[in-house]
């Protein structure tokens, strides 16, 4: 699929639950490639059996396709709580040049389009769904709930989310991703979408507060979303450029080949170092590079909803 087509026909981020439904569409299509196969064309109607359930509701038919046990699922059943917790912070709004544009993705709308996919699967699924946003304040809360209303409720803070660009402000991740873990008091699959830009005297702080949503035997899942090309391996022409911190608002004039090599070996090491925390905390971490598309983020989900299956 190509998705800036597809942006440009659905007319940007004013009709998310469109753009959402094709990233969807795209992912299932591509699913006899993956290990998921023969589980596409029904997956929203369907549970794998576990052994030691009752064999009454097995759909054979389906077995007989896919030589794999699955059960069918009816309009009462809601087998996952979901919160989509999205970072919305002035540093999510970079590449400037990409975003609302359509042309290309920043990595607030990659994050917001990434969200309205899972949230797109979990109302096929009949699961109930919760939204926080936060930048310098937690800006916005919903509890998890899975009426239409509530889904196009959140369709559209997401879509205002991704258009609307904060103000340069720094943002304290750690503090409200602690009022958050406050308010989910039931068991939930819990999917942080944030950049992870914070100052080394932070670097604890979050790791409490993601330690914090652990509380309640929730499952965590960190999207660490990011530019790859420019983020990481620094990818600039060598002509003189001046950096902006997109948070502060500080500057720096530089040569970007003067520091290119120390600041991908800094980088790497840093991004090395997260994945390594969230290990030793039991919690997901993926790297969601916007360039990318929305496949890891779709398998991601499909691999941690067997937990509550």
């Amino acid at each position: 699929m190509d998705l800036r087509k597809e942006l440009n026909k659905a007319g940007g981020f004013k009709n998310l639950e469109l753009l959402a439904k094709q990233v969807v569409e795209g992912f299932i299509a591509g699913m006899h490639k993956s290990p998921f196969h023969g589980f596409s064309a029904e997956f929203a109607e369907h549970k794998i059996y576990n052994q030691g359930e009752s064999t009454k509701h097995i759909d054979w038919k389906l077995y007989a396709k896919t030589d794999r046990l699955y059960t069918k699922r009816y309009d009462e059943e809601t087998n996952l709580r979901c919160h989509l917790i999205v970072d919305s912070s002035a540093s999510m709004h970079y590449p400037e040049s990409a975003g609302s544009t359509i042309d290309n993705l920043n990595k607030i709308s990659f994050s917001a389009l990434a969200a309205a996919s899972l949230m797109n699967i979990l109302k096929k699924q009949r699961d109930a769904v919760g939204l926080s946003l936060y930048s310098d304040g937690y800006d916005f809360y919903a509890p998890e709930k899975g009426s239409e209303r509530h889904h196009q409720m959140l369709l559209g803070k997401l879509s205002e989310a991704a258009i609307n660009k904060k103000e340069t402000k720094t943002t304290e991740t750690y503090k409200y991703l602690h009022q958050i873990a406050e308010k989910i008091h039931r068991r939930s699959l819990i999917f942080v979408f944030t950049d992870m830009f914070q100052t080394s005297e932070e670097d604890e702080k979050i790791f409490e507060a993601l330690r914090h949503l652990k509380h309640n035997k929730h499952e965590v899942v960190v999207f660490h979303v990011f530019d790859k090309e420019k983020e990481l391996t620094f990818n600039f022409d060598n002509r003189p450029k001046r950096f902006v911190d997109v948070e502060t608002g500080e500057t720096i004039d530089l040569y970007p080949d003067t520091i290119k090599e120390n600041y991908e070996t800094s980088v790497k090491t840093y991004f090395k170092n997260l994945k390594l925390r969230c290990g030793q905390y039991r919690i997901k971490y993926v790297e969601a590079d916007i360039n990318k598309g929305f496949d890891s983020i779709l398998t991601t989900y499909m691999i941690e909803r067997q937990k509550f299956a």
